[in-house]
């Protein structure tokens, strides 16, 4: 018997070590399976290929490798188990696009690599971002951990003192403060899109920073300090901590970078000159946690076999396994001879299973209740803010835009988009480009729309396009030209296309097609479909605000162009974070 199908992966960027682990594991099944079926012990035979981060692959793999030897079987079948390392942002690449989806900062994966039966990510938070895209996400039961790491700020020792450590206790908002104040402390992060320790520390200070302008701007200042010494991986930003106890090395290495305590660990493990300490901070974020889970479809066999491993792996002897890399138990709890990182507590809290209410991961909400919603806003601000974009933004002044938000302190829904669209510019970095249009219908002649600011660069326009956003005003009696005014947008997106950026539509509306004399959805959608061009790809995002928007109506607009997309505001108050959201998950850049 065997699993959906055999599944084959590949092995580039796993370390040698790894890969030859992998390889006895497998070698070690094959051969005492077939031992035992000559002996008539069992009948059959059941393989199971698990994905592993990096990190913890090992410890799998040794753990799965004793299973076997000590003659592992499941209901009298023979049991072989590949455990194969793999980057947990490069297999969440390619389960999302088994699902037809794209995550924010991934791109796709190499099609070499394939989805195995069991994924143990480093976060939930994968899980989470991918059930958001592709809502037939659903691994079978609820993802467990089965270790965790806390996320720590890593600092090398001298530096660490000079702020207070180890007798000051310190939280996110000191960060906050290190990190947008101090000339002398030279902060850096691994990409949040592609690094969960990453994710998790834009997350808490996002949240020290508090709400309101002030901790907006805190909030942008801080991305724009991290994103100067941000890397793809963590194994790169390591490298930028001083090589050497020579003052001037240390005066102009990086000061400190939150990542997870298993990389402080394998750091120091390598006797460096300058050691890393792990700073600690409160409030506690959410640990990388080790999710076990089985993906959609396996089936019932494999599934089986899938649980079984998963019990091997919630042993005292798993425990003291990890501690060899670097890893503490799901429950915070320290193996034997765990290397701790100086000021390491001896017990962190437990990591809390995928979904937080045990139910199946398609939840809402990743461990420590994260809100997807608020992940997706995290990844948005820090795209607008880190990633070259080129937008036309595309406003609706139809006369229904005139209407109160109760929820919003009676703005109108005007308003409100005025007030969003003036926080997201904000956020747009100096090498953004930004025009905006404005519809409604007999806006410039019979035309429905009226370009106020064509697409320009931001390091000279930008109060230009902010003096745009103020004229944001309901048309009296003004309809919605919606159609004719997607395409104009899209045409005058495309004219200009500029490779290396992602090139946008960005359209707020609040009702749906109201223009007898304009164009059709059909005409529209065939017209977008001729226009459309892969190696000059243009997103349509299209925000509808409040609950008179026809979201049929705009999905059949967003699915005609490449990696297009739809947001509803059904609370028109709470634009600003769907308009983070639709940020998150931009795509389609062409170079």
């Amino acid at each position: 018997m065997s699993g959906r199908h055999r599944r084959n992966f590949n092995m580039r960027g796993a370390g040698v070590v790894g890969a030859a682990m992998a390889i006895v594991v497998v070698l070690a099944g094959s051969y005492l399976g077939y031992q035992r079926l000559s002996d008539s012990k069992c009948t059959g035979s059941t393989r199971l290929t698990v994905a592993a981060a990096n990190e913890i692959a090992p410890a799998v793999t040794q753990t799965a490798q004793k299973w076997i030897k000590d003659g592992a079987n499941v209901n009298g079948t023979c049991v072989a188990v590949t455990v194969t390392p793999v980057n947990s942002a490069t297999m969440a690449a390619a389960i999302a696009g088994e699902h037809h989806v794209t995550l924010s900062g991934l791109g796709a994966a190499p099609e070499s690599v394939k989805v195995p039966d069991v994924w143990i990510p480093d976060s939930d938070a994968w899980l989470l971002r991918l059930h958001s895209e592709a809502a037939g996400f659903l691994p079978q039961g609820a993802p467990k951990p089965v270790a965790q790491s806390p996320i720590v700020v890593a600092m090398p020792e001298p530096v660490a003192k000079t702020i207070g450590w180890p007798n000051k206790k310190l939280g996110w908002k000191d960060l906050l403060g290190l990190v947008t104040k101090s000339g002398n402390i030279r902060t850096g992060i691994v990409d949040p899109a592609r690094d969960s320790s990453g994710l998790a520390a834009l997350l808490a200070l996002g949240q020290a920073a508090g709400v309101g302008a002030a901790a907006q701007q805190g909030k942008v200042e801080a991305i724009k300090a991290l994103a100067q010494n941000a890397s793809s991986l963590s194994d790169d930003l390591l490298q930028k901590f001083p090589h050497s106890q020579d003052p001037n090395d240390i005066a102009t290495a990086l000061s400190a970078a939150p990542l997870s305590e298993e990389a402080v660990v394998g750091y120091n493990a390598q006797k460096p000159p300058v050691p890393l300490v792990g700073l600690y901070l409160q409030p506690n974020p959410p640990p990388l946690d080790y999710p076990y889970t089985i993906m959609p479809e396996v089936d019932l066999p494999t599934a089986s076999l899938a649980n079984s491993l998963f019990a091997q792996l919630q042993t005292p002897a798993f425990k003291n396994t990890l501690a060899t890399v670097g890893l503490r138990a799901a429950d915070g709890s320290l193996g034997a001879d765990f290397s701790r990182p100086l000021g390491a507590p001896d017990s962190s809290p437990p990591a809390k299973p995928a979904g937080g209410d045990g139910e199946n991961s398609g939840g809402g909400s990743a461990a420590g209740g994260v809100d997807a919603g608020v992940v997706s806003q995290a990844l948005g601000a820090w795209t607008a803010i880190t990633k070259p974009g080129r937008a036309l933004a595309v406003f609706d002044v139809s006369g229904s835009m005139n209407e109160k938000v109760p929820t919003a302190g009676n703005l109108t829904r005007a308003q409100v988009t005025q007030r969003a669209a003036t926080q997201g510019l904000a956020l747009f970095g100096a090498d953004w480009e930004v025009g905006t249009m404005l519809f409604s219908t007999d806006m410039d002649g019979k035309l429905p729309y009226k370009q106020v600011v064509p697409i320009t660069p931001l390091v000279t326009g930008r109060e230009q396009v902010q003096a745009a956003v103020e004229q944001i005003v309901p048309k009296k009696d003004g309809d919605t030209g919606l159609y004719d005014t997607v395409l104009a947008a899209y045409k005058e997106v495309q004219k200009g296309w500029e490779p290396g950026r992602v090139n946008s539509v960005i359209l707020f509306t609040d009702g749906k097609n109201e223009n007898p004399d304009g164009i059709t959805l059909n005409t529209l959608v065939a017209q977008l479909k001729k226009l459309n061009d892969a190696t000059k790809p243009v997103k349509v995002v299209i925000i509808g605000i409040g609950t008179e928007v026809n979201q049929k109506e705009l999905e059949t607009i967003t699915n005609a162009t490449p990696n297009g997309g739809t947001y509803i505001a059904k609370d028109p108050a709470k634009i600003s974070d769907i308009f983070l959201q639709a940020l998150a998950n931009r795509t389609g850049t062409a170079n």
